[in-house]
């Protein structure tokens, strides 16, 4: 079966793309069949609310159009992922974006419905599939040669020679700059008829273009690829005298009025310095401070440039007082709003303030420039402010005069910033003439023109001024003046420097191209008809021929003509390159351009480099991954179901799936040796450069290029506008041999050869070394390590014929060829070069010789290859070397055998296996083995022994790439964490007798065995493919083995779900039974493991509904249930279990979530009712409170079923309960006093609730006791919580109206309890006296009016419309706090809440006490509160000494769960509609987000017991809790419940 290959693609619950890096998403070319993005969203997310994913990339068979979107409706489901699959058959740049409507905040009462929103567009960009014959050309393989068309010669006779000598040099792509008619100046990039060719090349014009073009694919193996031209045409070009509208001009930016006359003053100016008595020939800086002291004297003074700016006064002072006088007023849209005082604060304002508001509010043209004193306000407006201020006008009680001279002052303030706008302007202008006129007349480096006058102007002219004929004559004279196009230095990309908002022009910061007028495309085809359709037409007669587009000065394109125009491109040529010349001066921005137009690469020049240095962080740069980098995917095809919401475009069920994440991309980059608009290395560096220049560019991972000249050793860049020598190449004379030779162009056959092999095999890894003036690189490809080594030795100016020495190269475990050293030699000197330059007909090149060079040595032995380059390896040299690594060579393919094999030989893993397998503890592991978990030096011990403690560390290491950690670091020093690994497993397998551990560890003796073989710096990549492949094996069957709601969960829920593996496995020291070995539940991890602190009968059962019935381990929940059944004394269960052998009977609530657990265990296991026959042997004798040892005769004696069990428990509690603990004393309780030791519990049988402790001990979860002598807090507890807890009587009430029900269907044999010989209560009665007494004992109404009907005591309470923590406490302010208690009765007894109240009171602690992760213990408002627990803490502060403050603040994570079980009952309770129910399910999700953060971050793959405020780290929590994580997965049980009930 083939495999579908799919990317993986996640959103955020924002929309945006899960993925690291840019959010840029970049795919490789289309595939036969297509391979899939498939979109990830979690089934509950918040633009899952009336939501759907809009995708514009086609359907199979369909054309693209960038605005035709498919709608995919986002269903929710709370417990999936939603999963979209959409094949991609085209490439190009694709967009997506969702809509939906927002989450409201969550309340209690009816909010505004909000309006439906649209996240911002996102982009995937899929590189084009180029083809040359039947070969596929990946970009990253593409050798591209430039030429600039007018230089080659006569058609078709020189462009055949000088393509011939193209291809012999093993290019594949010819760039031609335009080829269609060029302006007056003749430059390429002036053109004058974009849709006619060049007729003295092209006689035939389009019949000859598509002549070369087939003949280049066919004869010679190479595709075209041209400039486009769009944001400017030839001031000359005919069509502008029809169209001026096409530019920038009076008319079509009126804005540019004041610049205009500025550059025609100018420009006069200019032609009559003499007649100022200026110079006109400028000899010096003072020449030059004369001038432009004449241009403020005789220009800007007289031009008065300020009227532009600043309102007439007097004008609109009088215009205001009119409308004032007849009641002509306008108030604004937003009125006189908060923020300006209101109207009773008008009076009072300052000046700067009414000017302020009349700039905001009652301005015309306030942003930009027209004509002079084009700028005003709105009289009425300003009528407004004056009515406010003066009154409704009254002849006998106004005066007109004050009004007018009111707004004349509040006008001067305006005018204020604009005049301060102006002098800036003036001042700027100065500054940009100065520095120009400097350039062009005096700096050495610039043109230095002659004498100022008629035939060599001051300055360039902004404007092209249309001729006067015909045809201009029918337009408006305002029209014939058009912008001239031009560059800002550091200039914003997205902005239009000619646009309304911007004073480019008139500040004359723009750096002109005369030959060039702007042209001016609006944003849309209806706001110039005439050019898009034109410059349409050009730019799909380019892409019918041509394989690829250069898209010039790209960043000054418009960004909506761009994508207009290359959508364009793409019907006419769908697989198109699209490469560009992008100077935004921002990666950032960079980005935004290569997103939205699907950019192919952008081009770069190693020629910019000034040292040996740069050009090696440059290669570096372009060089691809690092040798050895980390593999983020599978290597090996899974077969996997995949499960896609919308079958229509889904992969098929069953089908095999190489799923493939998508990997964090830079901009992708044509790479040149140089262009033709740049200089040479005989300018810019040492001519010899030529050579080792060109050689490392071509060993770049990306598509690669030079330029005409450049091989030829051209002395100095041509000058693309005046020159018009044509080319000359020895490559062009004849056939041509790889090696040594005139110019470079045989080297260059071989290096062209071989970047184009290495880019369509994927050698993606290098290694760049730079030494002095030496680079190497080794270029290698991931999986064969086959690779080719480069040696260069660069020239630079200044360091003459030195020759250096370079430190011999060791490759370890590799072997080398050397397949050629070359020299360059390059005669520079002014007498040739002079020479060259004087030729008057042909461009030449530099005389030069490259030759063979002797001396380079490659010896090997088994272990490394030694490459030594001899000290007399000249500048301008390269070596050249085809590499291989034995240890690599393997039958399957070295990536494929190390990631295969693993499903079958972990098939046979049970859970406990797996606890074995991926985890383990420090603790556990010292337990087991004796020794304990593994460290890396300079990392420290890894969390785990087993593979979930390598892969936390690797996981991100992998992501990031990041070959410096110390893991890789110690992997590359030894081989030892192999060892390890397989030899703990093999010990596991034989001291636990577990075989099919001994199977799996068989298989990763197998892998490290084949990759030991490798070079070190290789280790670090294979054992990550190693143990991510057992990982994610292990990983997949844990999943396997549990219930089918994990299987077909979120990742989150899995996640959540293999904690319960986590916490699960045999330990010598701890057990369910005195004697065995039966695996138990750890509370947490590493803190309690093992002996005693393992297994605690609270932890247990509050996390065993999560982490075993919900995952279907439901084996493990009987025997924890049966465990814990068999030590039942006093009718309570023991909090520490101790094996059954020292049991401590001193927690209140534990039996009640016992009890609870046996009831979720009947309803959730198959035939879960049965447990309640099932017997167990009594620890203890039944209702006999007899302590004796675990090995006396006594004990196990006696057998009880469970439902005998839960009689006696209720039939104990119901009777009272008065003991004190077994064995009290220090030695079972250091710190506790004696009274704590003694256990009252009693039922109040008015109310029906269950009371019990003492202020001396603390009997609930919140069981910190306080420890410090020095703070006077020990024996005293931090949360005795005594009375009635209401979680107990939640639980309480549960369990009783659960045994009734029992009884009524005959599953049960009991209905009562006895209170006396003659005295019964029926569970009903019990039950009915809580629900009837709850609310009245528990609730704080949110009014005191209601007060009466509860049991209260106002002036203890700190906060209303909350549920009371406890029932008559013994420190009675301690029933009023808020604690994150309440929602646990709310989760098994809802029936005891009134739901409004319950809202009310989940709305409350939804604001006061839950954090990121967990629930606050403490209500921040209570005097009693402290966040922070620091259990080292040795202070005198009682509250907090030695951590007495664990649950006064702190934020525990398992409360979370029951909190959110709650929100979402009672919030579907209220909810009517299917909207409403799916925003019950939302707000819930949102709520979820940082414990989805902290499981994925963890390097304990779980969640914390607790955090400090606000989800700080604690320092003392445990990092994986059983509850923190099993109480969330009740809520996903819960949440399919509930959504089954629908």
């Amino acid at each position: 079966m083939a495999s579908q290959s799919v990317y993986l693609l996640p959103l955020t619950d924002q929309g945006a793309p899960h993925i690291p890096g840019k959010e840029y998403v970049y795919l490789p070319a289309p595939t036969d069949p297509p391979y899939v993005v498939r979109f990830e969203i979690e089934g509950t997310s918040s633009i899952c609310r009336e939501g759907s994913l809009w995708v514009n990339i086609p359907e199979q068979g369909k054309s693209f159009d960038r605005h035709t979107f498919r709608e995919f409706k986002l269903h929710p489901d709370f417990n999936a992922t939603l999963k979209f699959d959409i094949p991609v058959h085209l490439a190009g740049a694709f967009a997506f974006y969702t809509t939906y409507t927002p989450l409201l905040e969550f309340s209690t009462s009816d909010v505004a419905v909000p309006k439906p929103t649209q996240t911002p567009t996102y982009y995937i960009d899929v590189e084009p599939k180029l083809t040359l014959g039947d070969n596929v050309l990946p970009l990253d393989a593409l050798s591209i040669f430039s030429v600039v068309s007018k230089f080659m010669g006569r058609y078709p006779d020189d462009w055949e020679k000088h393509l011939k000598g193209i291809a012999r040099r093993n290019y594949n792509m010819v760039h031609f700059t335009p080829l269609t008619i060029r302006g007056n100046s003749n430059s390429p990039y002036s053109i004058y008829d974009q849709l006619s060719f060049d007729p003295s090349c092209f006689p035939h014009g389009e019949k000859d273009i598509a002549t070369m073009i087939a003949r280049m694919e066919k004869e010679h193996g190479l595709l075209g690829l041209t400039d486009v031209v769009w944001n400017h045409t030839a001031h000359n070009s005919k069509w502008l005298e029809e169209h001026p509208e096409a530019g920038y001009n009076i008319e079509t930016a009126p804005w540019l009025e004041s610049a205009l006359e500025l550059d025609d003053a100018l420009l006069k100016f200019g032609n009559e310095l003499l007649n100022y008595g200026l110079p006109s020939v400028l000899k010096s800086i003072d020449d030059l401070n004369k001038v432009i002291a004449g241009v403020e004297k005789h220009i800007i003074q007289p031009m008065n440039l300020w009227q532009y700016y600043v309102v007439d006064v007097k004008r609109d002072a009088q215009r205001a007082v009119e409308a004032f006088l007849q009641g002509d007023i306008s108030m604004p849209e937003e009125g006189f709003s908060p923020d300006f005082g209101g109207l009773g604060g008008v009076k009072t304002w300052s000046l700067k303030q009414k000017a302020d508001f009349l700039k905001s509010s009652g301005f015309v043209k306030v942003d930009e420039l027209g004509s002079r004193f084009e700028r005003a306000i709105d009289p009425g407006v300003a009528a407004a402010l004056l009515t406010i201020l003066h009154g409704r006008y009254d002849s006998n009680a106004s005066s007109e005069d004050q009004a007018f001279q009111s707004m004349t002052d509040i006008l001067n303030e305006v005018n204020e910033k604009f005049y301060k706008d102006y002098n800036d302007d003036v001042k700027t202008i100065q500054e940009q003439l100065f520095d120009r006129i400097k350039y062009v007349h005096l700096d050495e480096h610039g043109p230095k023109l002659g004498a100022i006058g008629p035939k060599s102007a001051l300055i360039e002219s902004y404007f092209t001024r249309l001729p006067i004929n015909t045809t201009t004559k029918k337009h408006d004279p305002k029209c014939l003046s058009l912008v001239n196009n031009g560059w800002i230095w550091a200039a914003n990309a997205l902005k239009d420097h000619a646009g309304s908002d911007s004073r480019a022009y008139l500040r004359r910061e723009v750096i002109i191209w005369g030959d060039c007028v702007k042209l001016r495309y609006g944003e849309t085809p209806e706001d110039n008809p005439f050019l898009w359709d034109f410059m349409t037409r050009y730019t799909r007669l380019m892409a019918k021929y041509f394989a690829g587009l250069r898209v010039d000065n790209c960043h000054s394109t418009p960004l909506v003509v761009a994508e207009y125009l290359l959508d364009q491109a793409r019907q006419v040529r769908p697989n198109l390159a699209v490469f560009a010349e992008l100077f935004t001066g921002s990666e950032e921005m960079d980005y935004v351009f290569v997103k939205r137009l699907g950019i192919s690469a952008l081009i770069r020049e190693a020629m910019q480099a000034w040292s040996t240095q740069e050009v090696s962080r440059l290669v570096h740069m372009h060089g691809g991954r690092p040798i050895g980098s980390f593999e983020v995917d599978d290597v090996a095809i899974s077969e996997r179901s995949a499960r896609s919401m919308n079958g229509a475009n889904g992969t098929r069920s069953g089908q095999l799936e190489k799923v493939l994440r998508i990997r964090p991309s830079i901009v992708h980059a044509l790479f040149m040796d140089c262009t033709h608009d740049n200089e040479v290395p005989a300018q810019k560096r040492d001519a010899r450069d030529t050579l080792p220049n060109a050689a490392l560019v071509n060993m770049c991972a990306c598509a690669t290029g030079s330029v005409m000249g450049y091989d030829e050793i051209y002395p100095r860049l041509l000058n693309i506008v005046s020159e018009k020598r044509t080319y000359t190449s020895k490559s062009s004379e004849g056939p041509l041999d790889i090696g040594g030779g005139i110019e470079i162009g045989g080297v260059k056959k071989l290096l062209n050869q071989l970047h184009t092999y290495m880019g369509q095999a994927g050698f993606d890894e290098t290694f760049i070394h730079h030494e002095e003036e030496y680079i190497t690189v080794h270029r290698v490809h991931p999986k064969t390590r086959k690779g080719y080594f480069l040696v260069t030795h660069t020239a630079f100016p200044g360091y003459g014929d030195g020759h250096g020495v370079l430190s011999p190269i060791h490759l370890t475990g590799t072997k080398a060829k050397l397949l050629g050293s070359w020299s360059l030699w390059v005669d520079a000197s002014h007498k040739a070069t002079d020479e060259v330059c004087s030729e008057k007909r042909l461009l030449k090149g530099l005389p030069s010789k490259v030759s063979d060079f002797q001396g380079v040595e490659v010896s090997s032995n088994e272990e490394e290859t030694v490459i030594t380059v001899p000290d007399s390896f000249p500048p301008g040299s390269v070596a050249l070397f085809e590499t291989w690594m034995p240890g690599a060579e393997h039958a399957e393919g070295l990536d494929s055998f190390v990631t295969t094999g693993a499903k079958d030989a972990f098939a046979d893993l049970s859970l406990v296996d797996l606890n074995f397998m991926l985890y383990r503890s420090e603790p556990e592991e010292c337990d087991c083995l004796g020794g304990g978990v593994y460290t890396i030096p300079n990392y420290g011990a890894l969390v785990y022994a087993g593979l979930q403690g390598w892969w936390s560390v690797l996981k991100n290491v992998i992501r990031d790439n990041d070959l410096g950690h110390p893991i890789c670091n110690h992997l590359r020093d030894g081989q030892w964490a192999l060892d390890w690994i397989v030899s703990r497993l093999e010990r596991i397998a034989k001291c636990e007798q577990r075989p099919a551990l001994d199977k799996a560890a068989q298989w990763l003796q197998q892998r490290f065995d084949a990759i030991r073989k490798l070079p070190n710096f290789l280790l670090p990549r294979y054992f990550a493919l190693v143990i991510q492949t057992a990982y994610n094996t292990s990983w997949n069957r844990g999943i396997e083995l549990l219930g089918d709601n994990i299987k077909h969960g979120q990742t989150f829920l899995q996640s959540l779900a293999m904690v319960s593996i986590q916490m699960t496995g045999p330990m010598n020291s701890a057990s369910l039974y005195p004697e065995g070995k039966m695996p138990c539940m750890s509370a947490g991890l590493p803190h309690f493991t093992h002996d005693w602190a393992r297994c605690w009968g609270r932890d247990v059962f509050i996390s065993l509904r999560g982490l075993y019935l919900a995952t279907g381990r439901y084996v493990e929940a009987r025997e924890h249930i049966k465990a814990f059944a068999s030590v039942l004394k006093h009718g309570m269960i023991p909090n520490l279990l101790s094996d059954g052998k020292n049991p401590r009977y001193n927690s209140r609530d534990s039996i009640w979530f016992f009890l609870q657990c046996i009831q979720d265990y009947t309803k959730m296991a198959p035939d879960g009712i049965d447990i309640l026959n099932e017997k167990v042997a009594r620890r203890f004798l039944p209702y006999d409170d007899t302590y004796f040892e675990w090995d006396d005769s006594r004990a196990y004696s006696k057998q009880s079923t469970i439902a005998g069990i839960i009689q006696e428990a209720l039939q104990r509690h119901a009777s009272g309960l008065s003991f004190r603990e077994a064995k009290a004393g220090p030695g079972l309780d250091m710190q506790m006093k004696p009274e704590g030791f003694q256990l009252d519990i009693h039922v109040d049988w008015d109310t029906g609730l269950i009371f019990g402790g003492n202020q001396h001990n603390c009997g609930t979860w919140m069981d910190k006791m306080g420890e410090s002598e020095k703070a006077g807090s020990k024996g005293v507890p931090g949360t005795p919580r005594d009375g009635a807890a209401i979680e107990i009587t939640g639980l309480l009430y549960s369990t009783l109206t659960w045994v009734a029900s029992l009884y009524s269907t005959g599953n049960y044999p009991h209905n009562s309890i006895r209170l006396a010989p003659n005295r019964t209560v029926d569970f009903s009665t019990w039950a009915s006296k809580i629900r009837t007494n709850f609310e009245r004992c528990y609730y704080i109404p949110l009014s005191p009016s209601s007060d009466l009907s509860h049991d209260l005591t106002p002036s203890l309470i700190n906060r209303r419309g909350i549920y009371k923590d406890l029932y008559r406490a013994g420190k009675p302010y301690e029933d009023y706090q808020l604690r994150a208690n309440f929602p646990v009765a709310m989760a098994v007894a809802p029936a005891l809440f009134d739901p409004a109240h319950a809202l009310t009171a989940l709305q409350i602690a939804d604001i006061t006490i839950r954090g990121p992760l967990g629930m606050a213990t403490l209500d921040p408002s209570d005097y009693n509160y402290r966040p922070y627990y620091i259990n080292s803490d040795d202070s005198t502060d009682f509250a907090t000494a030695k951590g007495r403050n664990y649950h006064q603040g702190p934020e525990w994570v398992w409360p979370t769960g029951y909190f959110l079980r709650a929100l979402l009952r009672f919030d579907l309770m209220r909810r009517t509609t299917e909207e409403g129910r799916t925003e019950a399910f939302q707000q819930v999700t949102r709520r979820l987000g940082a414990c989805k953060r902290e499981i994925e971050r963890s390097l304990w793959a779980g969640l914390p017991e607790l955090t400090q405020r606000g989800g700080e780290v604690c320092g003392d929590s445990s990092p994986t809790q059983a509850w923190s994580a099993g109480c969330l997965i009740d809520l996903f049980y819960d949440a399919q419940e509930l959504a089954r009930d629908r």
